[in-house]
């Protein structure tokens, strides 16, 4: 009797430690480092682990460490998207196109908030749906820093399907591509995922969670000749909203665009 009533609190509490450990390790932990800490067997860490990123609790990144998963991000997700929208609005009002806010997990590209243009013609993104990395301005920001190595390995894993005639689907050719967006500090969509739009994107700084701001457009109204300028006022946006992201708990909160 005693010991089918310990057994699940155990479970439990191993689970909480395995929990504990990895949100207190934000850059991550292997198999072996999980298994030393708590003083489990491999096999058994390695159970635990599974269950808990099919839940989303954990999820493992490119190099195969273990990191905290989006179900343990959900409120600060909630809050980020929340803060960010003010930022967004004021882009979409200064250059009247769809303005979004996108984040990358397990290879791919979600839109976490999206202000559309008020336009009727317009460009439509789909929340929390998944999009190609190599196909998209996000994904190329989400990748550009990353080992070479890592970024081959992903898009081999990924595919790299075509979608226009002008969509990346050689990894060199991908690879040089985002040795140009490290060098501008944005990335740029021409016609890559859909033959018709365009779009830029750059990194948000500073925050643990990898993500980035873009703004889309028909190609009618976002001409090559515009993209530095949108990239500035992107980048510019992304800078304010980092700071206040990440100020102090002990400073006075910023007044975000609009207040």
């Amino acid at each position: 009797m005693s010991n089918d009533a310990t057994y699940p609190i155990r479970a439990v509490e191993r689970v909480c430690d395995i929990l504990d450990l990895i949100q207190q390790r934000p850059e991550g932990l292997t198999l072996v480092d999980v298994t030393r800490a708590v003083k489990l067997p491999k096999s058994s860490a390695f159970r635990y682990l599974t269950a808990l990123e099919a839940r989303g609790y954990v999820e493992r990144g490119e190099d195969g460490r273990f990191l905290v998963g989006l179900a343990l991000n959900s409120e600060r997700l909630d809050v980020i998207t929340q803060r960010v929208r003010p930022y967004l609005e004021k882009l979409r009002d200064e250059f009247g196109e769809t303005v979004s806010l996108g984040m990358f997990d397990r290879g791919g590209v979600y839109y976490l908030a999206i202000v559309e243009s008020q336009r009727a013609t317009r460009t439509v993104q789909q929340p929390n749906m998944r999009y190609p990395i190599h196909a998209s301005a996000f994904g190329k920001v989400f990748t550009a820093w990353r080992p070479d190595g890592e970024v081959r390995a992903l898009l081999e894993r990924e595919g790299m399907p075509r979608y226009t005639e002008h969509t990346i689907t050689d990894p060199d050719a991908y690879l040089r591509e985002l040795a140009r967006v490290r060098e501008r500090g944005y990335a740029i969509n021409d016609r890559e995922g859909e033959p018709d739009s365009r779009c830029v994107a750059v990194p948000v700084h500073g925050l643990r969670l990898p993500i980035s701001m873009s703004l889309s457009a028909p190609l009618s109204r976002l001409g090559m000749d515009d993209v530095p300028h949108v990239a500035e006022a992107l980048t510019e946006a992304a800078r304010e909203f980092s700071a206040l992201s990440t100020r102090p708990r002990d400073e006075p909160e910023a007044r975000p665009p609009g207040d």
